[in-house]
Protein backbone atom coordinates (compact mmCIF):
# COMPACT_ATOMS: atom_id res chain seq x y z
CA UNK A 1 0.00 0.00 0.00
CA UNK A 2 1.63 3.59 -1.10
CA UNK A 3 1.82 5.89 1.54
CA UNK A 4 -0.59 8.55 2.99
CA UNK A 5 2.22 10.75 4.45
CA UNK A 6 2.15 14.38 3.62
CA UNK A 7 5.20 15.19 1.35
CA UNK A 8 7.99 17.05 3.39
CA UNK A 9 9.06 20.58 2.61
CA UNK A 10 11.94 22.88 3.10
CA UNK A 11 11.76 26.38 3.31
CA UNK A 12 14.03 28.86 2.01
CA UNK A 13 15.14 31.21 3.75
CA UNK A 14 14.88 31.76 7.71
CA UNK A 15 12.89 35.18 7.08
CA UNK A 16 9.66 36.70 6.84
CA UNK A 17 8.08 35.34 3.77
CA UNK A 18 9.51 31.93 5.21
CA UNK A 19 7.86 32.17 8.56
CA UNK A 20 4.64 33.45 7.34
CA UNK A 21 4.70 30.60 4.93
CA UNK A 22 4.45 28.04 7.70
CA UNK A 23 0.81 29.07 8.63
CA UNK A 24 -0.27 28.24 5.04
CA UNK A 25 0.95 24.87 5.13
CA UNK A 26 -2.02 22.73 6.92
CA UNK A 27 -2.18 18.85 6.83
CA UNK A 28 -1.07 18.88 3.57
CA UNK A 29 2.75 19.34 3.81
CA UNK A 30 5.27 17.67 6.79
CA UNK A 31 7.59 21.00 7.49
CA UNK A 32 10.97 20.09 7.64
CA UNK A 33 12.92 23.03 8.33
CA UNK A 34 14.25 26.35 7.08
CA UNK A 35 17.28 27.08 4.73
CA UNK A 36 18.91 29.93 4.93
CA UNK A 37 22.90 31.05 3.74
CA UNK A 38 23.50 32.92 7.36
CA UNK A 39 25.69 31.15 9.65
CA UNK A 40 24.58 32.74 12.65
CA UNK A 41 20.37 32.10 11.67
CA UNK A 42 21.36 28.52 11.56
CA UNK A 43 20.87 25.77 14.33
CA UNK A 44 16.91 26.08 15.89
CA UNK A 45 14.90 28.67 15.79
CA UNK A 46 13.04 30.09 18.88
CA UNK A 47 9.91 27.30 17.88
CA UNK A 48 12.14 24.66 17.58
CA UNK A 49 12.83 24.32 13.67
CA UNK A 50 15.91 23.46 12.17
CA UNK A 51 18.01 26.34 9.81
CA UNK A 52 20.56 24.41 8.06
CA UNK A 53 22.82 25.58 4.96
CA UNK A 54 21.93 24.26 1.57
CA UNK A 55 23.48 21.00 2.46
CA UNK A 56 19.85 20.21 3.30
CA UNK A 57 19.08 19.83 -0.31
CA UNK A 58 21.31 17.33 -0.65
CA UNK A 59 20.12 15.68 2.72
CA UNK A 60 16.92 15.60 2.22
CA UNK A 61 16.21 14.70 -1.71
CA UNK A 62 12.74 13.68 -1.51
CA UNK A 63 11.58 17.29 0.21
CA UNK A 64 9.70 19.91 -1.95
CA UNK A 65 11.15 23.68 -1.42
CA UNK A 66 9.54 26.74 -1.41
CA UNK A 67 12.11 29.68 -1.98
CA UNK A 68 10.47 32.83 -0.91
CA UNK A 69 13.60 35.45 -1.19
CA UNK A 70 13.01 39.13 -1.13
CA UNK A 71 11.43 42.06 -0.08
CA UNK A 72 11.21 45.84 -1.26
CA UNK A 73 14.41 46.51 -0.53
CA UNK A 74 15.87 43.16 -2.71
CA UNK A 75 13.07 42.05 -4.80
CA UNK A 76 15.46 42.51 -8.05
CA UNK A 77 17.09 39.97 -6.93
CA UNK A 78 15.11 37.10 -6.11
CA UNK A 79 15.52 35.49 -9.59
CA UNK A 80 19.39 35.17 -9.66
CA UNK A 81 18.87 34.05 -5.93
CA UNK A 82 16.41 31.17 -6.85
CA UNK A 83 18.26 30.15 -9.67
CA UNK A 84 21.53 30.29 -7.54
CA UNK A 85 19.82 27.21 -5.33
CA UNK A 86 20.36 25.06 -8.72
CA UNK A 87 16.90 23.50 -8.10
CA UNK A 88 14.68 22.03 -10.97
CA UNK A 89 11.45 23.67 -11.59
CA UNK A 90 9.76 20.28 -10.79
CA UNK A 91 11.14 20.07 -6.93
CA UNK A 92 9.51 23.41 -6.31
CA UNK A 93 6.35 23.83 -3.87
CA UNK A 94 2.96 25.12 -4.57
CA UNK A 95 1.66 26.34 -0.99
CA UNK A 96 -1.69 27.84 -1.04
CA UNK A 97 -3.69 28.81 2.76
CA UNK A 98 -6.60 27.05 3.38
CA UNK A 99 -8.82 30.24 3.50
CA UNK A 100 -7.50 31.42 0.38
CA UNK A 101 -9.69 31.49 -2.47
CA UNK A 102 -8.59 30.01 -6.30
CA UNK A 103 -11.02 29.61 -8.82
CA UNK A 104 -10.77 26.43 -10.72
CA UNK A 105 -10.03 28.28 -13.82
CA UNK A 106 -7.15 30.40 -12.89
CA UNK A 107 -3.22 29.05 -13.23
CA UNK A 108 -0.63 28.85 -10.58
CA UNK A 109 2.79 27.85 -11.04
CA UNK A 110 5.37 26.30 -8.93
CA UNK A 111 6.87 27.81 -6.24
CA UNK A 112 3.97 29.76 -5.26
CA UNK A 113 2.62 31.23 -2.27
CA UNK A 114 -0.49 32.34 -1.85
CA UNK A 115 -1.42 33.39 2.10
CA UNK A 116 -4.59 33.55 4.13
CA UNK A 117 -7.58 35.42 3.01
CA UNK A 118 -6.74 35.82 -1.15
CA UNK A 119 -8.61 35.83 -3.84
CA UNK A 120 -7.91 35.05 -7.55
CA UNK A 121 -10.74 34.62 -9.71
CA UNK A 122 -11.36 33.23 -13.00
CA UNK A 123 -8.83 33.12 -15.53
CA UNK A 124 -6.18 34.83 -14.02
CA UNK A 125 -2.75 33.00 -14.13
CA UNK A 126 0.06 33.66 -11.91
CA UNK A 127 3.47 32.61 -13.05
CA UNK A 128 6.07 30.66 -11.11
CA UNK A 129 7.97 31.86 -8.11
CA UNK A 130 5.36 34.14 -6.80
CA UNK A 131 3.91 35.16 -3.56
CA UNK A 132 0.26 37.06 -2.44
CA UNK A 133 0.73 38.20 1.28
CA UNK A 134 -3.07 37.90 3.21
CA UNK A 135 -6.15 39.45 1.81
CA UNK A 136 -4.78 40.11 -1.64
CA UNK A 137 -7.39 39.95 -4.86
CA UNK A 138 -6.07 39.30 -8.08
CA UNK A 139 -9.10 39.69 -11.26
CA UNK A 140 -10.40 37.58 -13.76
CA UNK A 141 -7.76 37.54 -16.80
CA UNK A 142 -5.04 39.22 -15.18
CA UNK A 143 -1.66 37.53 -15.36
CA UNK A 144 1.37 38.02 -12.70
CA UNK A 145 4.47 37.01 -13.91
CA UNK A 146 7.26 35.61 -12.81
CA UNK A 147 9.53 36.02 -9.99
CA UNK A 148 7.26 38.85 -8.34
CA UNK A 149 5.88 40.05 -5.19
CA UNK A 150 2.34 41.00 -3.80
CA UNK A 151 1.78 42.73 -0.75
CA UNK A 152 -1.05 42.56 1.43
CA UNK A 153 -4.16 44.09 0.89
CA UNK A 154 -3.70 44.73 -2.35
CA UNK A 155 -6.41 45.19 -5.46
CA UNK A 156 -5.82 44.13 -8.86
CA UNK A 157 -8.00 44.61 -11.70
CA UNK A 158 -9.17 42.54 -14.43
CA UNK A 159 -7.18 42.34 -17.50
CA UNK A 160 -4.17 43.76 -16.08
CA UNK A 161 -0.69 42.00 -17.12
CA UNK A 162 2.07 42.36 -14.49
CA UNK A 163 5.90 41.85 -15.74
CA UNK A 164 8.24 40.09 -14.59
CA UNK A 165 10.27 40.25 -11.04
CA UNK A 166 7.87 43.40 -9.95
CA UNK A 167 6.65 44.56 -6.32
CA UNK A 168 3.70 45.88 -5.22
CA UNK A 169 3.19 47.29 -1.94
CA UNK A 170 0.91 46.79 0.48
CA UNK A 171 -2.69 48.57 0.17
CA UNK A 172 -2.59 48.90 -3.48
CA UNK A 173 -4.98 49.41 -6.13
CA UNK A 174 -4.35 48.86 -9.98
CA UNK A 175 -6.68 49.57 -12.46
CA UNK A 176 -8.26 47.21 -15.02
CA UNK A 177 -6.98 46.53 -18.17
CA UNK A 178 -3.11 48.01 -17.66
CA UNK A 179 0.26 46.85 -18.63
CA UNK A 180 3.25 47.01 -15.84
CA UNK A 181 6.58 46.46 -16.78
CA UNK A 182 8.95 43.98 -15.22
CA UNK A 183 11.12 45.23 -12.72
CA UNK A 184 8.65 47.99 -11.63
CA UNK A 185 8.20 48.89 -7.96
CA UNK A 186 4.54 50.01 -6.79
CA UNK A 187 4.83 51.88 -3.31
CA UNK A 188 2.55 51.38 -0.53
CA UNK A 189 -0.97 52.20 -1.11
CA UNK A 190 -1.01 53.34 -4.65
CA UNK A 191 -3.79 53.64 -6.77
CA UNK A 192 -2.26 52.63 -10.21
CA UNK A 193 -4.63 54.13 -13.07
CA UNK A 194 -1.96 54.25 -16.29
CA UNK A 195 0.45 52.02 -17.92
CA UNK A 196 4.27 51.60 -15.93
CA UNK A 197 7.33 51.20 -17.89
CA UNK A 198 9.89 48.26 -16.95
CA UNK A 199 12.50 49.45 -14.23
CA UNK A 200 10.18 52.29 -12.81
CA UNK A 201 9.08 53.02 -9.30
CA UNK A 202 5.66 54.98 -9.00
CA UNK A 203 4.08 55.67 -6.05
CA UNK A 204 1.08 57.55 -4.64
CA UNK A 205 -2.90 58.24 -5.56
CA UNK A 206 -2.82 58.40 -8.49
CA UNK A 207 0.54 56.79 -8.87
CA UNK A 208 3.43 58.75 -10.25
CA UNK A 209 6.98 58.48 -11.00
CA UNK A 210 9.36 59.02 -8.48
Amino acid sequence: MASSRAPDLLIFPYNGNGLEALDCLGPAWRFVGFVDDTPVKQGRNTHGHRVCGREMFAQEPEARVLAVPGSASSYRARKAIIEGLGIGLDRFAQIIHPAAHVSPMARIGRNVLIMAGVVVTSNAVIGDHVCVLPNSVIHHDTVIGDWTLIGSNVTIAGGTTLGENCYVGSGSSVMNGLRLGDRCLIGLGSCVIQDVGADTTVAGCPARTI
